[in-house]
């Protein structure tokens, strides 16, 4: 009977042997054929981490032959496309993490007004290209292709890119492949991709915040490439992108949830708190307390939600019932969203100026808070977008838009000069903002 079980267990292991051996001797192929046919790719992963703990190509590209995106190469069957699905085998926990954020429901834009203004008024190729390079597009299989992906929607590494698999986003739209450099991610160039522009400028927000100029005045001496990398312990001349909204504190743990230390959202016309904000806000000052005192902290917050506030009340409220009731009223020779002046007028309002303002406030950038921001918004609601619609001549409308600017907020623009002046000097005109500085207005 032990002879027996000597040699089933002999077998066993010649067995495995023999498969390990034949994986390790495809693994070593791949290697050989890249060093030749791709050396920079080959490079950036021989220098990475994955290369220093022998992760080679198979263990991430290698597919069963049932799955949809699998095509035979040199001997294996491999597939293009990793997914944070593949990349959970080792990295379970941030694979859950990218699943529960944000970030990998990006791509659910294909079903918004953004996505349908790129493709009525642009155009398929520009909405694969733009939108769908950021936001992630639905991955399509054409089983001609050489490796299985359609050209229209490969390459794509956008952050809610949806994966044949059934997962969504992509690791590589903040660790680049090969290198999949943690001090690539952990700087902000490299959210700089998505999070700039007219819509969001988080980027130049950032450049133009005194984070930012201590950032690029000191990023060599900030240990980007450390394994463990806490703020105020192992760095603390300035924070990125990742300090704010991933990276370990002493009381926190590094996520991957990049919305869990954000209480307002910033991004629809009219801001809203975010679920459970209370925590949110704790942990994002949990994050500024390592530079900062509670009351610097307190103060900051105070401001962005006074921001916050005179954006949504003063503006973004009245001009989306305005909107609305434009839409309700059916006013406009177009038929299709988008097809009259007052919808971009408005669009641009909130989807890029209103926006510039409130992340400017959040990210303590005062230009684009004012000038890129509130200025052109009230510049463009009281001259643009109100006159756009009284062009239509409608009582209804006209008698709202009569309502909205005799409210308080509107009021000075009927009044003299002198007398404006009088009140800002002193401090009557800011008294009816005094409630704002507050998360729930009364």
């Amino acid at each position: 009977m032990k002879r027996i079980l000597l040699i089933t267990c002999a077998l066993a292991l010649l067995v495995a042997g023999v498969a390990m051996a034949a994986d390790d001797g495809v693994a070593g192929k791949c290697m050989t054929c890249h060093k030749e046919k791709t050396l920079g790719l080959y490079n950036q992963w021989f220098r990475s981490n994955h290369a220093k703990h022998n992760v080679t190509c198979l263990d991430c590209h290698e597919a069963d032959k049932s799955e949809s995106d699998a095509f035979l190469h040199e001997g294996a069957y491999i597939a293009t496309l990793v997914t944070p699905k593949d990349c959970g085998t080792c990295h379970e926990k941030e694979s859950q993490e990218v699943h529960n954020s944000y970030h990998a429901h990006a791509g659910e834009i294909l079903n918004s007004k953004d996505a349908y203004l790129a493709h009525a008024a642009g155009g398929a190729p520009v909405a694969i290209a733009g939108c769908e390079s950021c936001h992630g597009g639905k991955v399509e299989i054409d089983p001609n292709s050489p490796n299985k992906l359609a050209r229209v929607s490969w390459p794509n590494s956008g952050i809610g890119r949806i994966n044949p698999d059934g997962s969504k986003g992509s690791c590589t739209a903040c660790h680049t492949r090969h290198a999949f450099s943690v001090k690539q991610a952990r700087q902000p160039e490299a959210c700089s991709k998505c999070h700039l522009g007219p819509d969001h400028p988080q980027k130049e927000v950032y450049e133009e915040s005194k984070h930012g100029n201590a950032y690029y005045t000191n990023k060599e001496e900030m240990n980007l490439n450390a394994d463990r990398w806490i703020v105020g312990v192992d760095y603390y001349e300035a924070p990125t992108c990742a300090t704010c909204h991933m990276s370990e504190t002493s009381n926190q743990a590094v996520t991957h949830d990049v919305g869990q230390r954000i209480s307002w959202t910033l991004r629809p016309p009219v801001s809203k708190t975010k679920d459970n904000w209370e925590v949110k806000r704790k942990n994002m000052q949990d994050v500024c307390s390592n530079c900062h005192g509670e009351v610097f902290i307190d103060g900051h917050y105070g401001q962005l939600d006074g921001m916050v506030h005179l954006y949504n009340e003063k503006f973004a409220k009245p001009g989306l019932a305005l909107y609305k009731k434009t839409k309700e009223l059916g006013l406009g020779e177009g038929k299709a969203n988008f097809s009259n002046k007052y919808e971009w007028i408005w669009w641009e309002i909130w989807h890029h100026e209103g926006r510039r303002a409130r992340h400017g406030a959040a990210m303590m950038g005062p230009d684009y808070t004012w000038w890129h921001g509130i200025y052109e918004v009230a510049q463009h609601f009281y001259f643009k977008y109100i006159p756009e619609l009284r062009k239509f001549h409608n009582a209804e409308l006209d008698a709202m838009i009569d309502e909205v600017l005799a409210d308080p907020y509107h009021q000075w623009l009927n009044r003299p000069t002198a007398d404006i002046k009088a009140d800002i000097k002193s401090g009557k005109m800011a008294e009816m903002y005094e409630n704002m500085y507050q998360v729930n207005l009364n």
